[in-house]
């Protein structure tokens, strides 16, 4: 198999799932090419995605993208996302006489009118979390179901700060989905001595900002720094909604990554969150349910290391990075070849 993969933009620090799987496949020798619609976020790069930019061709039209594929010989086409990509993919596939598949992630089956077609006319179809495998199923396709993993070796548990202080990690794009304008509802809430940062950057920053004394927001960072911030958390928080456009998170990085680093999440009952399988579940968009799980942990220290550890035996059995790869590139390879 010699796959060109189709993306929306790339390289997106937001993404890291496809690049983790695009490095897989780079590894393996079995990525041609990828073939980006537009370019990426501009961001700083997590480490990896360097290597993988000499292979990345950004097109404007699908016949461009079964060009790209034509000359790196490609034998397939897969496409990350629902909706332009995997028109994209399927666009040139069709003239090149290819199979094609896609993966799709959350909103992006909610951004095509007739997903059944989409499904049908595939040789693979891929969901990454359980909320959008329902989707799928409910659209007529048969997806195969391949989480996401996390890098074990690089998010590693540590010791608890122990600080006088409840220290709260959130990380995520500021963006109305991610829920963050509840969060600082419900640390307003909180009688306790408390610490809070949020993690990343969006159009929302400035409607969150200086409205606490007590929560920073840190900016974006990059996989070499996200490690220290975990490590410097007592609890990471997912507060997540659906917004008013109906986007909601599947199963977010940052669940994953705290589970690996034997943190206790508490988050919200939305998407796919729940089949993580760890943590305090509390209702969307309810800010005195969130005040209140974040007091239960501050006040039981036992049961936040418990919940740690369980986290982290949870992503060692469901979500090593190198076993969902592994995966991935069967998945791929059983369809295409």
């Amino acid at each position: 198999m010699r796959l060109a993969v189709v993306m929306s933009g790339f390289p997106r620090r937001s993404e890291t799932f496809a690049l983790n799987e695009l490095l897989e496949l780079d590894r393996r020798g079995l990525l041609a090419a990828i073939v980006a619609t537009k370019p990426g976020d501009g961001a700083p790069l997590h480490p990896g995605a360097r290597p993988l930019l000499p292979k990345v061709t950004y097109v404007s039209s699908p016949r461009e993208a079964g060009a790209v594929a034509r000359a790196v010989g490609a034998t397939a086409l897969h496409a990350y996302f629902a909706h332009r990509p995997a028109e994209v993919a399927a666009l040139a596939a069709a003239e090149l006489d290819l199979p094609h598949g896609f993966s799709a992630h959350a909103k992006d089956v909610r951004k095509v009118d007739d997903l059944a077609t989409r499904a049908d006319a595939v040789r693979c179809v891929i969901a990454c979390n359980d909320d959008v495998a329902a989707d799928l199923r409910r659209a007529g396709a048969r997806p195969v179901l391949v989480p996401h993993g996390v890098d074990l070796d690089r998010f590693r548990p540590a010791p608890a700060p122990g600080r006088g202080e409840l220290s709260l990690l959130a990380v995520g794009r500021l963006v109305p989905k991610k829920g963050f304008d509840v969060l600082l509802e419900a640390v307003a809430k909180l009688s306790f001595p408390f610490r809070l940062r949020i993690v990343g950057d969006g159009p929302e920053r400035a409607r969150l900002a200086g409205r606490d004394e007590r929560v920073e927001l840190v900016g974006p960072a990059t996989h070499d720094e996200l490690p220290a911030l975990y490590e410097a958390a007592d609890v990471v928080v997912v507060p997540s909604v659906e917004d008013a456009s109906g986007d909601r998170d599947g199963l977010p990085n940052v669940v994953l990554e705290a589970m690996a680093c034997g943190r206790p999440v508490v988050a919200s009952d939305v998407g796919a969150i729940a089949s993580a399988g760890t943590g305090l579940l509390v209702p969307p968009g309810d800010p005195d349910a969130l005040a209140d799980a974040l007091t239960s942990l501050a006040r039981r220290p036992a049961l936040r290391r418990r919940l740690g550890d369980r986290a982290r035996r949870e992503a060692e059995g469901r979500f090593g990075l190198a076993a969902c790869t592994a995966r991935l590139c069967r998945v791929l390879e059983t369809a295409y070849v």
